[in-house]
This record gives structure tokens, sequence and C-alpha cells, in this order.
């Protein structure tokens, strides 16, 4: 390990299992309302939660194999669906659709999501929701597995389209900058916003082909700290690169990593969704939350 990468870990950091039992866990997200932890059974076809006091609950069925999922600044949850194939958002019990189709064309399988401070949506659109075991086998309906972004008006725009399999994303802290790995590629892509919120840009900013031996699994979630480093999903568990885009190292995973994402008051505990189980792991720097 960098020597770099253990000044963001707790001096005692041990990653624990702190529930089990899953068909495949993704999509956590904290509620600060609440003070839970929101995360996906994609199989299972179920949202569950998990709080310090009562530990592990029902929080949603079904879940139409919700995946990756985030809340706004007026504290409302936004998830990607892929049984249908949908962006949605929970507001007080009732959900309501964002986003299911583009050009008159379903979309493929929305599968991560970021919301930025002027309230615009971002989310990738890959097809493993139209596969087995993470969704319904289907055939793809878009032509290209894209970048989309929906804006406050309800329009949705097509970004990028020139992706493997478009996962997770990030902005940087300044939001001038949208980060999206592509699982294929094994790489994360950065794109420049524009002042008119176009984008531009997109090339490689980081390569995790390198560390395939470190164990099974590839990019996946992604998120940021307040420092700006850049958290990613990879072979062996989440791999983490500074602003610059060096490799600091990665926090090792006893199972295969989908997504993660800080929580609790000081953003300090970082909850690890690998396959069947949800772990944590305590750090120095907290997780950066723009709301």
């Amino acid at each position: 390990m960098d020597t770099r990468l253990a000044k963001l870990l707790a001096d005692d950091a041990e990653i624990e299992q702190i529930a089990t039992g899953f068909g495949f866990t993704e999509g956590p997200a904290w509620c600060d309302k609440g003070d839970f932890l929101v995360f996906s059974d994609v199989p299972g076809n179920a949202l569950w939660r998990w709080d310090a006091v009562d530990g592990v609950r029902e929080y949603r069925r079904p879940s139409n194999m919700g995946n990756g999922s985030t809340y706004d600044a007026q504290g409302r949850l936004i998830t990607c669906e892929h049984a249908t194939s949908r962006v949605v958002r929970e507001e007080n019990g009732q959900v309501t659709v964002l986003a299911d189709q583009f050009g008159g064309r379903e979309l493929n399988s929305p599968n991560d999501v970021v919301v930025a401070r002027d309230g615009r949506i971002y989310f990738t659109d890959p097809t493993y929701g139209r596969q087995e075991f993470y969704g319904v086998p289907r055939e793809p309906s878009q032509p290209y597995r894209g970048l989309y972004r929906l804006r406050t008006t309800g329009d949705l725009d097509l970004l990028a389209s020139d992706f493997g399999q478009p996962n997770g994303l990030c902005f940087s802290l300044d939001e001038r900058v949208l980060f999206v790995n592509d699982t294929d590629g094994m790489h994360i892509r950065a794109f420049r916003i524009t002042p008119d919120a176009s984008l531009s840009g997109g090339d490689v900013w980081a390569d995790l082909s390198p560390y395939s031996e470190e164990g099974p699994g590839a990019p996946d979630g992604m998120k940021i700290d307040v420092e700006g480093d850049i958290y990613c999903v990879g072979p062996g568990g989440v791999h983490v690169f500074d602003p610059a885009g060096d490799h600091l190292g990665s926090v090792k995973s006893p199972e295969t990593v989908g997504n993660f994402a800080w929580g609790e008051h000081d953003r300090l505990s970082l909850f690890i969704c690998a396959s069947t189980s949800l772990y944590r792991i305590m750090t120095r720097v907290p997780g950066y939350q723009p709301y």
C-alpha cells in the first residue's frame, strides 16, 4: 500500500462485514434525513436499508432490479432500474419516472447516477440490465451504450456514445469535470463541462488494467472525497487515485466489489457493496457530499 493511501484510512482500519446473504449488492446511498444507508440487491429485486440501531431492513420490494442510486438536494432518492430501463425518483413513498426513453426507444438499462448542484441528472446506460442475473434478458434497444443528462426541464440529452459499457461516474469537486468509467475498457475517462453545460474531451484519465492481477473486478462504482481523490471499483477492491490521476493503491475486499458510498454523520464510514455482502471500513478523509 502506498503511504499516501495509508494516510486516507484510519489507523485501525479493517474491512468488516455488516450484512450478508444477498444475491449481488449494489447502489449504496446515504440518507441524511433518516440517518441510514440504502443499497440494492439487484437479482433479489429489492432495495434494503441499514442503520446502526436496527441493522438491515427491507426498504422497497419489488425494486425493478434497481442498481445505482443517489440523493438529490431535496433528499429525494433517485434510482436506476434494470428491469424497466428507467430512472425514477422517490419522494414520500411515491415513485416518479424521470427517464425511460430516448429517440422513441427504451433506454438500455440505466446503471449509475449523479446529480449536479444545478439539479441536472447524469446517468450511464450500459446493457447489463438486459442480461441474465443482473436484469431481464432481452435485446438492447438503443444503438449505443451512452452517457445521458436529464435537464431540469425533463429533456434528455445524449452526451457521449463511444463506450464499451459505461458504468460509474462522479464530478470533480468544482463540477468542471465529469469522470466516467468504462468497464469494458478498464479505464476512467474525463469530460470537461463547458460553461453552456455541454461536454468536451473524454480522454482516458486513468487505466485500471495494470492491476488486473490483484483479483476479480472491473471499473464500476466511483466517488470522490473532500480532498479530490477519486475512488473507483476495480480488480480486487476499491482503487484510489489522487487528483492528478496517480494510483495510490487499493482497499482490498473479500468479495468482488460493485459499488460503495461514504456515510454516517461524519462521512468517514466507507460502505462497500461486494457481491453477497455489505462491508464497512473507516477512513480519515470524508467522502464529498455537495448538498
